[in-house]
């Protein structure tokens, strides 16, 4: 996952490609969102109480924002350059990062899945659905620097910018919500059987 994060951000400056520097974005977040699942789990493991649950609600909402931010960041920067005629070269190397991505995240959805269901782990298996959603994007960056490096449809990459964004996007709103829900949840544990009585009456 370190080598997808670097070699995406690193070819994607080399390249000039907004499409390699999105991925690489959101998969430097999501590596982040899985370690912090995976300290989680172990705090869980040893810890029984709030604490842990109360850093996973940080962590959800560190990565909400994290993930908004990289819209405006990348989404700009792309049409900046768009509108400059800055055309963005082949990149062989990124290709391969890219078919290492579409091949490794079935595999890490899977798994996910399985130490999820097997630990009963929610945020595990929310953060399996997100390896699904960075499928879908590496198949977009793979379209498109498969189509600039064969056909030197150079414009090609602004548009896989666009659909990762897009997913980017929505990863970022669901991320969001599922963290409101959380609290929404914790607050009524916490208001406890009689406080919802009383607000049940109005």
């Amino acid at each position: 996952m370190m080598i997808e994060v670097l070699g995406a951000i690193g070819f994607g400056v080399i390249a000039g490609s907004f499409a390699l520097l999105a991925f690489g974005g959101d998969s430097l977040i999501e590596l982040i969102s899985g370690i912090a699942v995976l300290t989680g789990l172990r705090k869980d493991s040893s810890i029984s109480g709030g604490s842990a649950g109360g850093q996973s609600k940080k962590t959800e909402q560190f990565t909400s924002v994290l993930l908004f931010a990289l819209l405006p960041v990348i989404g700009l920067g792309a049409v900046y350059s768009y509108s400059s005629g800055l055309k963005p070269e082949a990149s062989p190397l990124g290709i391969v990062i890219a078919i290492g991505a579409v091949i490794m995240m079935p595999y890490l959805y899977i798994q996910k899945k399985r130490i999820g269901r097997e630990t009963r782990s929610l945020s595990l298996s929310i953060d399996a659905i997100e390896s699904v959603t960075c499928l879908f994007m590496a198949i977009a960056l793979l379209g498109g620097l498969l189509a600039e490096y064969f056909f030197g449809l150079w414009w090609v990459d602004y548009l896989a910018t666009g659909v990762i964004l897009a997913f980017v996007a929505k990863e970022a709103v669901e991320s969001m919500r599922e963290t409101m829900l959380e609290s929404m949840a914790g607050l009524d544990r916490k208001a406890g059987p009689f406080a919802r009585e009383k607000w049940d009456r109005f």
